[in-house]
């Protein structure tokens, strides 16, 4: 999971060496931290966050890989 978001982050950036990604277990929820640039960061949220929302959508698919664990996102 954290490699996918990582990648595609990565895709989406100027800078991909500033691109971290931090994986917290919390119960029943999965939370992924994912920190970038501070100019790349409107690239990851996208117009109307859009880009967020469809990253997001492949987190949902994630989510049921996950014994069902709630799966959320942060952006940084």
């Amino acid at each position: 999971m954290e490699e996918l978001i990582e990648y595609v982050a990565k895709s989406l950036v100027d800078d991909p060496t500033q691109v971290k990604v931090r994986r917290r277990d919390t119960g029943g929820t999965i939370i992924l931290e994912l920190r970038v640039a501070q100019g790349d960061a409107g690239r990851i949220i996208g117009k109307n966050g859009r880009v967020a929302n469809a990253i997001r959508a492949l987190l949902s698919v994630a989510e049921e890989m996950n014994k069902g664990k709630r799966v959320v996102l942060k952006i940084i």
